[in-house]
């Protein structure tokens, strides 16, 4: 076994560097994994509305089968080609079904042979974006950053989404997304009712939009998007391949960039007035028909800003037309990353806090003597330290020789004790 504290080379960190550094992989593993201990297989649970999901290409080359994270863990330890596909909505665990042959999972055995609500693209192969190339890619040096679609749930390279220019994309000074949510160039054909919203659902620095009065009892939204060369985006990738009726081989119909809306869409603009209940009185949030009135919006990719789905119409038309479109899930606050990531991050201070109560209480019900002998390590190990810390050269790095020492030194400690 290799020694743990064995030099690599002439990296150094300092100590608050490298818990920093482990506590942020930490809680990017948690952010991932949802906050999933990995204890058990989720496949009791259902089709979950959002859980991280792998493709073991050794058990199922053909990638046409995803699993959950315990059973990433337990059942497929160790095989060679497993891909972390990250999240997935509505996806029940594949793991021992018919697409594994004689492989069983260890955790949750009596499965169905197949999950037919579950959806598959080439990401289960270990392909993204409209170029179908690997992450990371084994040609490239430094590997491209990607966005994923909040539809069809693909990658894409930024380069491969229908811009100009990378620069198009809503971004602070620092680089950091500006954007709650990303659709692309394809599922905006399904989306394109989008194009009927005011332009607070846009990402700032994407598409703007700006009523231009054309009548008394009119008004037109017309793209009013800056020279970046950011023009209006309509799409959604996350439908399932059988949920889009008109996914990669459909064509939008070229037509104007304007859209007019009704009077009575100038009335009702606060998505507030919409209920989440379907009821024939409540007032759309349009005020029009939005099948009809977006069927001539060009397919471009969509930069939403935060909170977008809130402002979503809910009245019983836009309700059947979500459904109609397999997109209602656009409309549950859990399905979107924001929210599974905060989840994530709830659970993971629930757990934190568990495992410091855990360990208090262990301390608690030990007896006397095992108190007083671990509180006695603690204090000669901090002692120790400390004075190490003061006989060493501050301008120098710690090595794995000074580790080792300090150790040997609480050891020789010990049997002198004893």
């Amino acid at each position: 076994m290799a020694d743990p504290f064995e030099e690599e080379g002439e990296q150094t960190v300092s100590i608050n560097e490298y818990l920093e550094s482990i506590e942020e992989k930490e809680l990017e593993a948690d952010l991932v994994l949802g906050g999933d201990e990995g204890d058990e297989c989720t496949y009791a649970k259902g089709y979950m509305k959002r859980q991280a999901i792998f493709s073991c290409l050794t058990c199922t080359p053909n990638g046409n089968a995803g699993i959950c994270t315990a059973c990433c863990l337990s059942c497929h330890d160790g095989h060679e080609k497993v891909l972390e596909l990250w999240t997935k909505r509505n996806f029940r665990c594949d793991c021992g079904n018919s697409k594994f042959g004689q492989f069983s999972c260890k955790l949750f055995p009596n499965k169905d042979a197949e999950n037919i609500e579950n959806s598959y693209n080439h990401n289960f192969k270990g392909l993204y974006c409209t170029c179908s190339r690997p992450y990371p890619d084994p040609e490239l040096e430094e590997q491209e950053e990607m966005i994923q679609c909040c539809m069809c749930e693909d990658w894409f390279h930024e380069k491969h989404i229908s811009l100009n220019s990378p620069n198009e994309i809503p971004r602070d000074e620092e680089g950091e997304p500006l954007y709650e949510d990303f659709i692309c160039k394809t599922c905006s054909v399904v989306c394109s009712f989008l194009m009927l919203y005011p332009s607070t659902i846009w990402a700032v620095g994407g598409h703007t939009a700006a009523p231009i009065t054309t009548g008394k009892d009119k008004a037109v939204l017309e793209d009013t998007s800056q020279d970046s060369g950011f023009t209006k985006p309509d799409g959604d990738p996350s439908l399932k391949r059988n949920d889009l009726a008109a996914d990669g081989n459909s064509e939008f119909v070229p037509g104007s960039a304007k859209t007019v809306i009704g009077e009575s869409s100038q009335k009702h603009n606060n998505p507030s007035q919409c209920t989440n209940h379907a009821s024939s009185s409540v007032s759309c949030v349009l005020g029009v028909d939005p099948v009809a009135a977006a069927s001539s919006s060009d397919a471009k990719p969509l930069f939403l800003s935060k909170n977008w789905r809130d402002k979503l119409c809910r009245c019983q038309k836009c309700l059947d037309m979500y459904k109609q479109k397999n997109i209602s899930y656009l409309l549950d606050k859990e399905d979107s990353i924001a929210e599974y990531e905060t989840r994530a991050k709830q659970k993971r201070e629930e757990n934190l806090q568990q495992r410091e109560g855990a360990a208090l209480n262990f301390f608690n019900n030990l007896g006397h003597v095992e108190k007083i002998e671990i509180l006695n390590g603690i204090a000669d190990f901090k002692d120790e330290f400390l004075s190490f810390l003061a006989s060493v050269d501050p301008s120098k790095a710690i090595t794995a020789a000074d580790v080792h020492q300090i150790f040997e030194n609480l050891k020789n400690k010990r049997r002198r004790v004893n």
